[in-house]
């Protein structure tokens, strides 16, 4: 059974966490100190799909940028359960978070490898590829 949970709970911060330090930091390379930021407090919501209770397999984290904008971050998928729709199904899950908050527009900033994958989710690339973390990234937008 999957379920997805949005929320601040410090067991759902900390599959959270734990997803972002195999995707990125163990198996991507992307430096701790970069990949764990001041964005990363006890108020901050996560969205971890987990494939059963003890089991997370993909996450998002959300921030409120202003009173009408989300910026979706920090997508990530374990790689045994990739090409299942889990991070998508995190995004998603934010996305009407973010819509029950009366926001209207999410943006991201995409790896250029997963931006064909936020495209298929309806977000639209803006802007020129710029470096964030040493990685190079796209902004898109999309209309909630």
């Amino acid at each position: 059974m999957v379920e997805v949970v949005v929320g601040r709970q410090k067991w759902n911060r900390g599959a959270a966490l734990a997803i972002r330090q195999m995707v990125f930091v163990t198996e991507r390379g992307i430096a701790r100190e970069a990949e764990f930021d001041d964005k990363d407090t006890d108020e901050t919501i996560y969205a971890v799909v987990y494939e059963d209770a003890a089991h997370p397999v993909a996450t998002a984290r959300y921030e409120a940028i202003d009173h009408q904008t989300v910026r979706t971050g920090r997508v990530a998928t374990v790689v045994t359960a990739r090409h299942h729709g889990y991070g998508a199904q995190a995004l998603l899950a934010l996305e009407a978070y973010a819509r029950q908050q009366g926001l209207t527009m999410a943006v991201i900033h995409g790896e250029l490898d997963a931006v064909p994958f936020y495209k298929r989710l309806g977000y639209h690339a803006t802007g020129k590829v710029f470096e964030e973390d040493d990685v190079p990234v796209q902004e898109l937008r999309k209309n909630l």
